[in-house]
């Protein structure tokens, strides 16, 4: 005797072996014997030989109209040999009974499984929704089809073309489009990318980086709602200072400026003052809100998004020829020692006599003149040499504490488009890269005035009892990173005992949160907390840190990204084929002269700070890959005191990832640079 069974929604049959009151032991025709319950058999039977029922069952069961089988069926619960009765003849054979189950079983939408082959149709609303979703999967099928057809030709269909960052980085992998690329990616053998590219979906490079980074942080735009600058209607007092700020000739949002009082006294007075938009609106007023969505400027060459709308910018900023509202701190120092005798916040006006741009003085105000060694003709050049001498002294002071100097043995790289940042930039710009070499003069006085001030105001929320949003780093061990938390934790790598971020809040959404809770301890002192707008154990602070640490990490891998494709674009501009190099390691190398690290075929085994010569032998600005082989090493051993710089982190190739898997199933730091903020 055979038995015919269903498991797993598959139809077996096979010889029975053996019955027991509720199972029985099957041998299938590959000689396979299987345990089967008996309420999964559905017809018994001594011949045909099992494999011919099931091949005529299946012949016939497709020969069976299911709307016609619809209309036969009873309204009432049958067995499918009902069916075969009531669809062939009332004398159906086994094969035809075979025909009405495999046929029942495959269409759950006409009839449904009510038990041990039984059945009951569905009813006709059912249906007809049911074969409309049919039709519909079968239109999509035919579309990916055509799609998948058509991308490996090398054209890419209108739909996937508008949605490829959706595609390629946050995708549907349920929705036609995906998988139109996953199956052409699969039959054309290529990358998704290249396929793409091949078909004429990404014609920019500059654009697809740019454009992806919108889709992924600015999905709304970049626009600004209509916002009007707030008025500060407080009556602010005007300092007795003339102020002056340091910053690139590109900077908009000036937000911090020093002063320098008494020179020649004995006793000299040291001002740091910070823009105040925190005078002039709250939390969750329209400004505020506008900030923490954004939560920091993002920067690029060329170009830039600046957290606040640029009118707004302009009620703030530190321009000079302005008496600007400021939250200024003063330290009272020991000219000759220069040991700080006291602090104090006030909240005034400032006098802005002057904005220093350092990329047209660098050459001009230099150590030499800030020290005597060379005449200084330029103005404030006492105040400026006052305070250089202060940077000196604070900077030995830290890296006492820190117990070891800071080596920023790495320069600054400044880029130029030729747009000089009047318009977006296209990609196409011809771009200039100039070095920077970090600790220069000016940018020490700023660095060194914005970390006293920062660590500063740290203490002075910590004395009043106010949260602040502060940095911290537990030590300078490989590995310890730097971290954001309420707490005024010792920063290692700054060499302070807590340490803030408060000196730029016109481009920083912390800087302004810290802004709020540090005019609260100027207007209140030791009773601030009770009128901070922030109180102790506040959650929306640890709301606002986690979202700015993502944002800001995130920006800052954009700014990283779109560096490294103008440095591609400089290579080409400017003809380079080869670059002297210091080995990383596993054949990273970073390059002399240019912000490049990359990787370079021969330089895998070279030890860590050799110094070679490497060939560029591809360029690729959509992936951002440098292809590289070694030419020559220049030196015969690494220096012996070579030792990456604090900030050198491995970084890594700069290649392009995707969220797109063509061989996956279609489913449902600080301590690194204390430079100018």
């Amino acid at each position: 005797m055979f038995a015919l069974y269903e498991e797993g929604g598959k139809f077996l049959a096979g010889r029975v072996m053996s019955e027991a009151e509720s199972s029985m032991q099957i041998e299938l025709d590959s000689g396979k014997r299987v345990k089967v319950k008996s309420a999964h058999v559905l017809i018994r039977f001594d011949k045909p030989q099992p494999a011919e029922l099931i091949s005529e069952g299946q012949r016939l069961a497709e020969e069976i109209d299911l709307d016609l089988a619809w209309e036969f069926a009873p309204d009432t619960e049958f067995g499918f040999a009902d069916l075969a009765a009531d669809y062939f003849d009332a004398q159906a054979g086994l094969a035809h009974r075979a025909a009405a189950l495999f046929r029942l079983y495959e269409a759950p939408h006409y009839f449904r499984r009510m038990g041990k082959g039984q059945f009951k149709k569905a009813p006709a609303e059912t249906v007809k929704a049911a074969l409309l979703g049919i039709e519909r999967k079968k239109q999509i099928a035919a579309q990916i089809e055509q799609w998948a057809v058509e991308l490996a030709a090398g054209r890419c269909p209108p739909p996937i073309a508008e949605q490829i960052y959706k595609i390629l980085f946050k995708p549907d992998k349920n929705g036609p489009e995906y998988k139109a690329l996953v199956e052409a990616a699969k039959r054309s053998q290529k990358a998704p990318l290249d396929l793409l590219k091949e078909a004429g979906a990404i014609t920019s490079p500059y654009q697809f980086h740019w454009k992806r980074f919108l889709f992924e942080h600015f999905p709304k735009g970049t626009g600004f709602p209509a916002l009007k600058a707030p008025e500060i209607s407080e009556n602010l007092p005007l300092a007795p200072v003339q102020a002056f700020s340091i910053d690139d000739s590109a900077t908009t949002e000036i937000d911090d400026a020093i002063s320098v009082q008494g020179l020649g006294t004995g006793s000299v007075v040291f001002g740091v003052h910070i823009a105040a938009p925190g005078l002039a609106f709250q939390p969750d007023s329209a400004v505020d809100k506008v900030a923490r969505e954004r939560l920091s400027t993002v920067y690029m060459p060329g170009w830039k998004l600046t957290m606040l709308p640029d009118e707004v910018v302009q009620a703030y900023t530190l321009t000079e020829g302005r008496d600007c509202p400021a939250v200024s701190i003063y330290l009272t120092l020991d000219e000759a020692t220069l040991e700080i005798r006291s602090r104090e916040t006030r909240l005034e006006r400032v006098p802005i006599a002057l904005n220093l741009r350092h990329d047209k003085l660098d050459n001009v105000i230099t150590d030499a003149t800030l020290t005597g060694a060379a005449p200084a003709g330029y103005a404030f050049a006492a105040e400026l040499a006052f305070a250089y001498r202060l940077a000196r002294d604070l900077k030995a002071k830290r890296e006492v504490v820190r117990g070891k100097p800071e080596t920023f043995n790495r320069p600054d790289y400044n880029f130029r488009l030729d747009n000089e940042g009047q318009t977006e930039p296209v990609g196409q710009e011809q771009v200039s890269i100039s070095v920077r070499q970090r600790g220069a003069a000016l940018d020490l006085i700023v660095a060194e005035a914005m970390i006293l001030a920062n660590s500063s105001w740290g203490a002075i929320l910590a004395d009043c009892g106010v949260p602040g949003i502060y940095r911290s780093q537990a030590s300078l061990a490989p590995g310890i990173k730097v971290r954001m938390g309420t707490k005024p934790l010792p920063h290692a790598g700054m060499g302070v005992a807590q340490y803030t971020w408060a000196t730029s809040p016109l481009r920083r959404y912390v800087d302004l949160v810290n802004q709020w809770q540090i005019i609260a301890c100027a207007r209140h002192g030791k009773t601030a907390a009770l009128a901070a707008p922030f109180k102790p154990k506040d959650a929306q602070l640890f709301s606002i840190i986690s979202g700015f640490d993502a944002a800001y990490t995130a920006y800052n891998g954009f700014q990283s990204g779109i560096e490294r494709y103008w440095t591609l674009r400089y290579l080409q501009q400017q003809g380079i084929t080869e670059l002297s190099a210091a080995v990383l390691k596993d054949g990273l190398v970073r390059a002399d002269t240019l912000p490049l690290v990359f990787r370079a075929l021969g330089c895998e085994n070279l030890p860590r700070g050799s110094h070679v010569k490497v060939r560029i032998t591809g360029l690729d600005e959509l992936t951002l890959d440098v292809h590289a082989s070694l030419v020559e090493r220049l030196d015969e051993t690494p220096a012996a005191d070579y030792a990456p710089a604090e900030d050198d982190e491995e970084e890594g190739t700069g290649t392009l990832t995707l969220a797109i898997d063509v061989n996956a199933e279609d489913g449902a730091t600080d301590a690194a640079a204390p430079a100018a903020p």
